[in-house]
């Protein structure tokens, strides 16, 4: 949906993009190339947990990942993929979110 008085937008070929993407690519390929120095082999497994909380989304990912801490050893990142919310009488009565948890595997 076009607004009005608004140009519509159109395909940028690579000759016509701003110089700042070649910039950025050349940046982000430093950091990982530069120096010589490799990227870790580092092999992920993922798992998906939900963690819950009556206090805020936050400590939801934090009660998820505590527990999770006991059991996944080498824990590296994690993404939230969903946020929800238990109602109770009209008003927030939990916060439950769902985290991927990535982690490194033993040799």
């Amino acid at each position: 949906m076009v607004r009005q008085g608004a140009a519509p937008r159109r395909s940028v070929d690579a000759a016509h993009r701003p110089w700042h993407y070649g910039v950025t690519f050349l940046l982000f390929y430093a950091t990982l190339f530069g120096n010589n120095k490799r990227m870790p082999d580092h092999v992920y497994k993922k798992i998906e947990i939900v963690g819950s909380s009556p206090n805020g989304f936050e400590e939801a990912v934090q009660n998820a990942l505590a527990r999770a801490q006991k059991t996944v050893r080498n824990m590296r990142w994690f993404e939230v993929t969903e946020t929800r919310g238990y109602i109770d009488e009209g008003k927030v009565g939990d916060w439950q979110v769902t985290l991927k948890i990535g982690f490194t595997l033993e040799e």
